[in-house]
């Protein structure tokens, strides 16, 4: 089975499967919202969509870290912007499956037009950012930080892009004066693997092996320089990575 995985006419396969169960997916969250609500129908049906994506693909997940969090974050009392690294257009959807909270993105608000992608987001509770001018941009990022402070856990990316050759970008600063403002902690996270199962210029998954893995909290209220958080969560991360990277083949 993982030979055929490999090869080209599974790859097609696996893109016209893709394209087929992600508009099914989300009509199952739709249908499912008004006897669960959005944010539990989508967390309750997304990461099932997630696992047989893997199965279908050939990709096995590890994760690591998670147990040794504090309580307080895992049972979701203690809000906290999880910061990743971005290897492959796979991060997202592993994102929702291999974190145990619901956990949102923050979007573009023209994200929501996008048909049946931008319905999922809406039911998830994906924070919504306005870049369209100054004004309400302030205004939607004082509303994302009332939001992470009333318990909304959010994931960012912060390269602010998908790498090109697998090695860690600069970081954008907006995450980290976000998690400020808030005054909530800050996860370090790394996704490794994704470079190697999806990279960057292709739409065909290969079989591969995702490590994910979590470190400790950084507590931003201790921090009243933003770019030493910045360096601080960088090193974090860096370490996670190369960790990662040295615990077998391919990654």
């Amino acid at each position: 089975m993982q030979y055929w995985r490999q090869t080209f006419i599974w790859g097609c396969l696996t893109f016209l499967w893709t394209l087929l169960t992600v508009p099914l997916t989300v009509l199952g969250i739709l249908v499912a919202t008004p006897f669960l609500g959005p944010r539990k129908a989508f967390f309750t049906i997304g990461p099932l969509w997630a696992r047989q994506m893997f199965w279908v693909s050939g990709i096995s997940l590890e994760r690591r870290g998670w147990e040794a969090l504090p309580e307080d974050i895992r049972s979701t009392r203690q809000p906290v912007i999880f910061m990743s690294n971005h290897e492959s257009q796979m991060d997202p959807p592993l994102l929702i499956n291999a974190i145990p909270v619901p956990a949102v993105y923050i979007a573009k608000k023209e994200v929501k037009l996008i048909p049946f992608v931008g319905w999922a987001a809406m039911c998830a509770g994906v924070i919504w950012i306005d870049r369209g001018k100054r004004d309400r941009a302030i205004q939607s990022i004082k509303e994302a930080v009332e939001k992470i402070r009333r318990g909304r856990n959010v994931v960012i990316f912060v390269e602010g892009t998908r790498t090109h050759t697998g090695e860690l970008l600069p970081f954008k600063k907006g995450g980290f004066q976000l998690a400020m403002d808030a005054g909530v902690p800050i996860v370090p996270l790394a996704t490794v693997g994704g470079f190697q199962t999806l990279p960057w210029g292709t739409i065909f998954v290969r079989p591969g092996r995702y490590v994910v893995s979590f470190g400790e909290p950084v507590d931003t209220t201790s921090y009243t320089n933003r770019d030493e958080l910045m360096q601080e969560v960088r090193v974090r991360i860096e370490a996670l990575i190369a960790d990662a990277r040295k615990t077998g083949p391919g990654l």
